[in-house]
C-alpha cells in the first residue's frame, strides 16, 4: 500500500499552466433531423498549475480528467476558453498556436502513458524507443550523441545499460513504465502529463514509480500535472489537488487542507472511500448513491445533486459559484461554509 503521507505545499505560485473557463465538447455522429447529441467532457474549467509543483487532479472514471490533460497537451480540441503555457523562455496560447509553436511546445510538453504493456512498440528495442523522441524532433543529430542522451536517461530512470538493447517483452510492469518515463523525460519538457500513470501496477511497485517521479522533478526540474482517482496515491506526491466530477471543478486545494478539511460532499465521499486497516473507518465510508450521469446530458443546477446527500431544492436550479473560501482552498457547492 502506498504511504498515506501529505504533501506539503512548497512550489512557487508563478504559474506554468493557466486555464481559463475551458470548454472540451465532442459532438456524436450525424442525424437526420435535430442537432447531434453533445458530450460536455470538460465545462467551463479554470485552474493554475505553478511551476515545479506536482499538481493532482482526481475524480471518478468519466470525469473528463484525462480529457482536460490531453487539451492542455493540444492533443484534444479545444471548444471554447483559454490555455497558457509559460516558462521563462517562451508563453504560448494554445488556441491560436502556429504550426513552428506547436512543435517548439512538443518539445516541453510531454505525456507518460497509463498502460505500460500498451504503451511500448514490441517490435522495437529499449534503446530505439528511448531514442525515438530524440531523432523525430531532430534534437540529436549523430547517433554517438543520441546515444549518450539514452544511457543518461536510463540511468537516471534506474535502468540499466544492459536493457537498452532487449525488448519490451521481457520486461515487468514497473519496468516498462520506467521505460516509458524515460522515453517521456529524454527531450528534457518542462511540463509533463502523468494520466493514471502508476493505475495498471502492483501496490509494491507504485511506492517506487512514484518516489522515481519525485526525485526527477527535483532533478530535472519539471512541471507535472498528476491524473489519478487514487486520492492515497496523490496524497503522496502532490502538492496541490483539484477535484473533478462531470466535466467540471468542485474543490481545489493545496493537499494537507484537502485532506484535513475537505469542503464539498463530493470530495468527502472520495476520502472516506480510501481503504483503511481500522474497521471502524472502514465502517464510515461514505457511499455515492447511484451512477456519475451522462455527460450528454448533465443535471440542471449543482451537477452533483443527484448524488448529494445533503442536496436541496437550489441545488436542483442554482449553478453553485466558484470561490475562494482560504488560502488556495476554493470550492464550488452551497453550502461549503
Amino acid at each position: 500500500m502506498v504511504g498515506h503521507q501529505l504533501k506539503e505545499n512548497s512550489v512557487t505560485d508563478s504559474p506554468h499552466i493557466s486555464v481559463r473557463n475551458l470548454s472540451v465538447h465532442f459532438v456524436l455522429g450525424r442525424q437526420l433531423f435535430g442537432k447531434p447529441p453533445v458530450v460536455r467532457a470538460v465545462d467551463e474549467v479554470s485552474l493554475e498549475i505553478p511551476k515545479g509543483s506536482f499538481f493532482g487532479l482526481v475524480g471518478e472514471s468519466g470525469s473528463g480528467k484525462t480529457t482536460l490533460g490531453r487539451a492542455i497537451l493540444k492533443a484534444a480540441p479545444i471548444t471554447s476558453g483559454q490555455i497558457v503555457y509559460r516558462d521563462n523562455e517562451v508563453e504560448y496560447d494554445l488556441g491560436s498556436i502556429g504550426k513552428e509553436q506547436l512543435k517548439d511546445y512538443r518539445l516541453r510538453a510531454q505525456l507518460i502513458f497509463q498502460d505500460p504493456y500498451a504503451a511500448l512498440s514490441p517490435r522495437m528495442t529499449v534503446r530505439d524507443i528511448i531514442a525515438e523522441p530524440l531523432e523525430v524532433m531532430g534534437i540529436t543529430h549523430t547517433r554517438a550523441e543520441t546515444d549518450d542522451r539514452v544511457r543518461e536517461m536510463a540511468s537516471k530512470c534506474r535502468l540499466n545499460l544492459e536493457h537498452l538493447r532487449r525488448f519490451p517483452h521481457a520486461f515487468s510492469g514497473g519496468q516498462r513504465q520506467r521505460i516509458s518515463i524515460a522515453r517521456a523525460l529524454v527531450c528534457n519538457p518542462r511540463f509533463v502529463v502523468a494520466d493514471e500513470s502508476v493505475a495498471a501496477l502492483d501496490v509494491s511497485i507504485q511506492a517506487d514509480i512514484l518516489n522515481l517521479l519525485e526525485s526527477l522533478r527535483g532533478e530535472l526540474m519539471n512541471t507535472f500535472l498528476f491524473i489519478s482517482h487514487d486520492l492515497s496515491v496523490v496524497a503522496h506526491i502532490c502538492d496541490t489537488v483539484a477535484v473533478m466530477y462531470l466535466g467540471a471543478l468542485v474543490e481545489s486545494a493545496p493537499t494537507r487542507s484537502l485532506f484535513s478539511n475537505p469542503r464539498h460532499p463530493y470530495t468527502k465521499a472520495l476520502l472516506s472511500a480510501i481503504p483503511s486497516l481500522d474497521p471502524d473507518v472502514r465502517g464510515k465510508a461514505q457511499k455515492l448513491e447511484g451512477e456519475i450521469p451522462s455527460p450528454i446530458t448533465p443535471p440542471s443546477g449543482c451537477k452533483f445533486h443527484t448524488r448529494c446527500p445533503i442536496a436541496e431544492e437550489r441545488c436542483s436550479s442554482e449553478i453553485p459559484l466558484w470561490r475562494e473560501l482560504s488560502d488556495g482552498h476554493s470550492v464550488a457547492c452551497h453550502f461549503a461554509e
